[in-house]
């Protein structure tokens, strides 16, 4: 089902929670918003759920008026499943009765397939018996999504669903819960404000500030060509080197004149701030170009370098981590860009 915002709008005593904001999540599509915390995303689940009403601006779901011009179609009726940060599982149920409590209209054997159709999909067929106290963070969050996706909505939205487990299985649960999504065939808008969470699950991501969508696309798109200062900074690890144009795709900077297709037009001599991702600035030991380094993180298969360069700028450079080197110490780097991002000087 498609899910559809146009102008969207929501105003709260002091502030403009949601600015004329239009999105749209394909069917079976698995769309995010991203953005820090005050930027409006959890009240965009809202007013899609029905839990709040815009001022202005209308919803859409499979083509259907949602709300706006006049229509307001209350929460129980959309048919939409919510899953959100704190699980919210009945205690006093096991994970089988959970999944089914959401199937109150149909009969018992109808609600027990289609429970154990569900943990069987989201890998917990022999915990359907168990409590929740007797669950993990993560299989506590598998049930959750297990129960919203029971009733067979239309669309499913997740408002920060892994915020309470630890790092190191958010991105193991965010594979799974998406596999489990895309076996259902559900269109699902997730809320998220870690991009490794987004990245790992979505199709499409809008990158969110102070109520208004600074960008609406793919997860590589947003890496590579983002569309806006605050894009490039949120998005990904970079820095910025000043630079000059000097033609269509040619950049003068202190590390030598780097070519390639800007992704924004740029008359020639406009002072420019150069993105560099860490996998644009390549350790090359037989380079001229020497940087120090002043900063080293060990992430197991690689460092990640900050490095000072002559002009007192830094960049940051992934590198092997058989290259172990000293901080203070120079070491040659070389750049190897595929896309110039460029924003004009201010």
């Amino acid at each position: 089902m498609r899910l559809e915002l146009r102008e969207v709008s929501r105003a709260f005593p002091g502030v403009a929670a949601v600015d004329r904001l239009s999105l749209v999540v394909g069917a079976g599509r698995l769309g995010c918003l991203l953005g820090p915390s005050g930027s409006g995303k959890t009240t965009v689940l809202r007013l899609i759920a029905g839990f709040e009403q815009p001022d202005a601006g209308e919803v859409y779901a499979g083509g259907k008026l949602l709300s706006g011009a006049g229509r307001w179609v209350p929460p129980e009726r959309r048919r939409i499943g919510m899953v959100f940060q704190d699980f919210a599982l009945f205690p006093h149920l096991d994970a089988a009765a959970n999944v089914a409590f959401g199937l109150r209209d149909a009969d018992a054997g109808t609600r027990r397939r289609r429970a154990a159709e569900l943990l069987e999909l989201v890998g917990l067929a022999a915990e359907a018996k168990r409590m929740p106290h007797e669950l993990s963070g993560g299989q506590q969050q598998r049930v959750a999504l297990a129960r919203a996706l029971a009733p067979r909505p239309h669309l499913v939205l997740l408002d920060e669903p892994f915020s309470n487990l630890d790092a190191d299985v958010r991105m193991e649960l965010a594979q799974q819960l998406r596999a489990a999504l895309v076996a259902e065939g559900a269109t699902v808008l997730l809320v998220t404000h870690d991009q490794r969470e987004a990245f790992a699950i979505s199709d499409e991501i809008g990158v969110m500030r102070a109520g208004r969508l600074e960008q609406w696309d793919a997860p590589w798109a947003l890496y590579h060509s983002p569309a806006t200062r605050f894009v490039a900074d949120f998005v990904g690890e970079g820095t910025f080197i000043q630079g000059t144009v000097l033609g269509p795709g040619r950049v003068s900077t202190e590390l030598g004149v780097i070519e390639g297709q800007l992704t924004s037009e740029q008359a020639t001599g406009t002072l420019v701030d150069l993105l560099l991702r860490p996998d644009d600035v390549i350790h090359d030991d037989a380079s001229v170009l020497r940087a120090e380094v002043v900063e080293r993180v060990f992430r197991g298969a690689e460092f990640r370098y900050q490095l000072r360069l002559p002009s007192g700028a830094v960049v940051l450079s992934f590198v092997p981590s058989h290259h172990d080197h000293a901080i203070g110490e120079r070491i040659g780097i070389r750049l190897d860009t595929q896309h110039l991002v460029g924003f004009s000087r201010t």
